[in-house]
């Protein structure tokens, strides 16, 4: 699946924010895929084709063997009842002026064919128990009676309403406080645990993304260079900037960071996404000469892949 925007004088010029990037979910067993990489690596981009809310350049996305930009507006209702979102800031899902069950009744109403509030009620009481709050809580509240982190649990039950095979979530614990982190993301095992939907969890947090992950795929300018379990790419990462993020955060196990070299950061550079090769060449301490004018292939390592010609043989 391909993505471009434009930049320059215009926008008439163009880079690929998402470059021929590919992968397959299934269902069963339910599972955490966590999508990691800094700012501009095209994580949200990715979501956002998911959702229908951009139309792909090339390739297309395919759920449960229908493509979803080819749906009939009777399959585009279907496939919202399927897949459901969560985001970053929960102050932003809703209307300061409208009141917070509003969102839950209408979103029974339009997902579930629900005509009637007394028939939505204990629907609605039962997926906010489900994160912890209750329908009595929530009932004729306005946005500014809830916390940040009351107002995530809600964005979380009206998502959960219709059961959905597949929630996305960008973000969705990154502006909540500390305390609060740890609660939110054992809300999300127990969506996969209880109600078995699968989760496509966005982040750039390597910690969080090993605490909650059961798979991981590191994105960077645009292209997936590793993919596999998260234990696997945890404990001996492959691709030199899966080292470089491992090496951004504290690692209590020395042995795993004397394996990994610093990598200087910089600035997002449209360069990087032009470039013919590797998106990663500039910043690369084994970098080779090819690295800057051949796209490395996806090699399979084990149980993974990783998009680097150190493994090529």
């Amino acid at each position: 699946m391909t993505k471009q925007f434009g930049y320059g004088l215009l926008g008439l010029k163009k880079f690929k924010a998402l470059s021929s990037v590919s992968f397959k979910l299934y269902s069963e067993p339910a599972r955490i895929f966590v999508v990691i990489g800094e700012t501009g690596s095209g994580k949200s981009t990715l979501l956002k084709l998911i959702l229908r809310m951009l139309i792909p350049d090339g390739g297309t996305i395919v759920y449960r063997g229908r493509d979803v930009f080819r749906l009939n507006r009777e399959g585009v209702r279907w496939y919202r009842r399927e897949v459901q979102a969560v985001f970053q800031d929960p102050y932003e899902s809703f209307n300061p002026i409208r009141r917070i069950d509003t969102y839950l009744y209408d979103s029974a109403k339009f997902l579930l064919n629900i005509k009637s509030r007394e028939e939505a009620s204990p629907i609605i009481d039962e997926v906010l128990r489900f994160v912890g709050l209750d329908l009595e809580r929530v009932r004729g509240k306005s946005i500014k009676e809830f916390s940040g982190g009351e107002l995530q649990r809600i964005s979380i039950a009206r998502a959960i309403l219709s059961r959905p095979r597949l929630l996305l979530a960008d973000e969705p614990v990154s502006m909540l406080d500390a305390s609060l982190r740890v609660s939110v993301l054992n809300t999300f095992r127990e969506i996969r645990d209880k109600l078995r939907s699968t989760i496509i969890y966005v982040t750039h947090d390597l910690a969080t993304a090993y605490y909650i992950g059961d798979e991981i795929a590191v994105m960077y300018r645009g292209v997936l260079v590793e993919r596999g379990p998260m234990s696997d790419v945890y404990s001996e990462p492959l691709h030199p900037y899966t080292k470089m993020l491992l090496n951004s955060i504290l690692e209590p196990d020395i042995e795993i960071r004397k394996k990994i070299k610093p990598v200087k950061l910089s600035s997002i550079e449209i360069g990087e996404f032009l470039t013919p090769g590797c998106k990663f060449a500039s910043r690369c301490p084994y970098a080779m000469p090819k690295c800057g004018s051949k796209e490395p292939p996806h090699v399979a390592v084990d149980e993974r892949t990783v998009m680097c010609w150190l493994y090529v043989r």
